[in-house]
């Protein structure tokens, strides 16, 4: 553990502060252990739309900056509130429509994390001395012997974050805390629960923050400012079988909502945005053993070199993770074979790669 002591004089630490239970009980935890806490909340995102149908209260940016001004008054701490809604505009937000739009399905979370939250932090950090900034997510950070940082998965697996975090640099994890990591969830809210917070009993989101109605397809039209083109459902070998409602409305290994009856259960197995088709096949057609990945992130090591590497991979976050082996020929792109068959590997998701030691190794984006 990182000591809160340099020179007798205690190390400035900015906790990004979402108003949640998590990031509370972090700056809670980091101020008794020492460090001179500054606590921050990012103000990201706003929707008109949504204060037109008074759900605006449910959204992110709501009620999240006074949660997090309130335990900051608890705790004895400076709160700051920083407007980063331009960057999480351009950053996470036209991203996730423009993914949606080409027939790939996003993780604004993970692009978020490193490009919105981690770079704002760190920048907001530099301009008030900070050593380091920390958050609520439930993943430890770790030095290795050679040298570089990586995350191991955090004490309670049915919450850990790493999966989310591949994607952050050596330069952050090397100026990062993340002190819950440690913890599971009821010993988070049995902490908060003595330390007296107001978030104590407060549920955690599930929904994307700017989306808080769910409605994806919804948001994208209104940001496009167009309703995508009708298309056609087609088999793999291009047999044209119905009329889907737009390209938007899909993804691979979707079952449910699909609009077209052929008497039995099928699924997306493929989004072709070229032709605007959306390809329909049957159960086991959802399951493959080979994908590609580029946009590389690598972590516990500085790549997987010439060699097959064997890892664990995961490719969604509710994904339990399978065997495979890493192929690489140098190049910021990867082929990944499992060992078995795995369901619905979906182009724009994230596959992030363990060590057999919970390490995270690295990650990209599925091709």
């Amino acid at each position: 553990m990182r000591t809160a002591e340099v020179s007798g004089m205690s190390e400035r630490v900015i906790v990004g502060m979402s108003g949640g239970v998590d990031s509370s009980v972090a700056a809670w935890l980091l101020k008794r252990q020492g460090y001179d806490v500054i606590g921050v909340t990012m103000q990201l995102w706003q929707d008109a739309f949504y204060e037109t149908r008074e759900m605006q209260k449910k959204s992110c940016a709501s009620q999240a900056a006074e949660d997090a001004r309130r335990v900051a008054g608890q705790l004895g701490i400076p709160h700051q509130l920083v407007d980063f809604q331009e960057k999480f505009k351009k950053g996470v937000v036209d991203y996730f429509v423009e993914e949606y739009r080409c027939g790939r399905t996003p993780n604004p979370c993970i692009v978020c994390n490193r490009r919105i939250k981690w770079e704002a932090l760190l920048g907001r950090g530099r301009e008030l001395g900070a050593d380091y900034i920390a958050t609520g997510h439930y993943a430890r950070i770790l030095q290795l012997p050679g040298g570089r940082y990586t995350l191991r998965s955090s004490k309670t697996a049915e919450k850990d974050q790493t999966y989310a975090l591949y994607q952050l640099t050596q330069e952050q994890l090397s100026h990062t805390l993340m002190p819950v990591g440690e913890y599971t969830k009821d010993e988070i809210r049995a902490l908060a629960a003595e330390a007296g917070l107001t978030v104590a009993d407060k549920p955690d989101s599930q929904e994307i923050c700017f989306i808080p109605d769910q409605d994806y397809t919804g948001f994208i039209e209104r940001r496009l400012g167009a309703v995508p083109p009708e298309g056609n459902f087609v088999r793999a070998d291009g047999t044209v079988i119905g009329r889907h409602r737009g390209i938007t409305h899909y993804t691979v290994g979707q079952r449910k909502g699909l609009g077209i009856a052929l008497g039995h259960p099928v699924f997306v197995t493929e989004l072709r945005p070229e032709t605007n088709e959306v390809v329909i096949g049957e159960a086991e057609e959802v399951f493959t053993d080979t994908l590609f990945a580029t946009r590389l992130n690598w972590m516990a090591v500085e790549g997987p070199g010439s060699a097959p590497l064997k890892a664990r991979a995961k490719i969604r976050y509710n994904h339990r993770g399978a065997d495979c082996t890493i192929f690489s020929d140098g190049s910021d792109r990867v082929k990944v074979v499992f060992d078995s068959p795995q369901r619905a590997v979906t182009p724009g998701q994230s596959v992030v790669f363990y060590s057999e030691a919970g390490y995270v190794l690295g990650g990209g984006t599925i091709l």
